[in-house]
């Protein structure tokens, strides 16, 4: 692929892979954000004592650099990202949320629209946020491709509400939101618009087809990281099985089947959740019975988590493909998940894969391991292996590889 592109991105996720991956690649024609480090004046507040800075700014202007990127190559638009941090901090249910996404979105994908596309070939953008910049693209005889970060917003919004009608003290009582209707249709007009639907995960890809998108479209292109965390693994600490979980606590991850799985085992195995939680009290009393809350832990301390543990455990009822489980191979964690995590995880190699809604599947899984030493070690070093196949670099190669035939030079623009 000789094209070169355009990539816009709301936020710092995974550390800014897709820019740096095309700029590596000298594929990177420009590069578009809300706020980084390295830009006007968040890089100047950079520069100063985090505690003089409002923490919705501080966050900001702490996001990672987005190296191999040259400065010249990126424009950001630090009003809007301070304004949109603002408005997020009023953000009380998740209709508000879905309300700023919208927004923030269509926002963000005008002022890049405005601000054009560099000559480049090809447009890389993100669900939810790339709409009117593929309209604008396609005008001027660009390709676009869209990256469907997580299942579509129906089968999201369906899985969270069956699980609200199951555990209503958690998130608050089912009520459909009709903003989530605004958003599928963004969605859905993005991939009716893009030559290409990037997906990190066959469920992602099935699902997006299942609420009409064009398979011929989808690609599956599976993430990657790069571990710089050391764990030794060459002995297992006596007593019960350390079972660790990492991310979000709530509905969507699958916690109330952690916390019940935790409860059947008793004290067979011990279970430690680091990440946050926005939960009522009430709930988050219960928790604590049952699991060592960590809270948020600073990426610095992570490899800590890591390195405690025996066995990780993600029971997600909805993602893209989460990198949590591609650290945890890579520290040479066998992964207990769902098919629903969007995972490299094979079934009795790296892991078990359970089915999403199934505590006694969690429960079992885990006495599995815990009762046969040699399997556990087996699949401890098959996940290191697996591991080696999921660094940035492949995710590169996969990632330049889906877009390779699209074509290298404008086409006729649309009258």
């Amino acid at each position: 692929m000789k094209a070169t592109i355009v990539v816009s991105q709301l936020g710092a996720r995974m550390h800014y892979a897709v820019p740096r991956i095309f700029a590596t690649e000298r594929k990177l024609q420009h590069f578009y954000t809300d706020i980084c480090a390295t830009k006007g004046w968040p890089r100047l507040l950079s520069w100063l004592p985090r505690r003089f800075l409002p923490a919705a700014v501080s966050r900001l202007v702490g996001r990672n650099v987005p190296s191999d990127v040259p400065t010249e190559m990126i424009t950001v638009f630090p009003v809007f990202g301070v304004n949109s941090a603002l408005r997020r901090l009023r953000v009380r249910n998740a209709s508000d949320e879905t309300s700023h996404a919208i927004w923030a979105g269509a926002r963000f994908s005008k002022l890049v629209s405005r601000n054009g596309f560099h000559s480049a070939t090809g447009l890389y953008t993100f669900s939810g946020d790339g709409l009117e910049q593929i309209r604008a693209a396609r005008q001027q005889g660009m390709w676009t491709a869209v990256e469907q970060m997580i299942a579509p917003r129906g089968v999201l919004e369906k899985l969270i509400l069956d699980e609200k009608e199951q555990f209503p003290n958690w998130e608050g009582p089912p009520r459909r939101d009709p903003l989530d209707a605004v958003f599928a249709a963004r969605e859905r007009a993005e991939w009716r618009l893009a030559d290409r639907v990037i997906c990190p995960s066959e469920f992602v890809a099935r699902n997006v087809v299942a609420q009409g998108g064009s398979a011929e479209k989808c690609f599956v292109v599976p993430y990657g990281v790069d571990n710089t965390f050391q764990c030794d693994r060459s002995r297992r600490v006596p007593g019960p099985l350390r079972v660790l979980v990492v991310g979000a606590i709530g509905l969507r991850k699958g916690s109330p089947y952690v916390v019940e799985a935790a409860r059947q085992l008793g004290h067979s195995a011990v279970f430690r959740m680091a990440g946050s939680a926005k939960l009522p009290e009430s709930i988050m009393r219960m928790l604590t019975e049952s699991v060592d809350l960590r809270g948020i832990v600073p990426r610095s301390e992570i490899a800590a988590e890591f390195q405690w543990a025996d066995v990780f455990l993600l029971p997600s009822l909805c993602e893209g493909s989460a990198t949590a489980i591609y650290e945890a191979l890579s520290t040479g964690l066998p992964v207990i998940t769902t098919e629903n995590a969007g995972s490299v995880v094979r079934n009795g190699i790296e892991g078990l894969v359970v089915p999403i809604r199934d505590a006694a599947a969690i429960a079992n899984a885990i006495a599995y391991l815990a009762g046969n030493e040699s399997v556990r070690l087996e699949m401890a070093a098959r996940a290191v292996e697996r591991a080696v196949d999921f660094t940035v670099a492949r995710y590169g190669k996969r990632l330049i590889s889906a877009l390779a035939t699209l074509p290298a030079e404008r086409r006729r623009p649309l009258s």
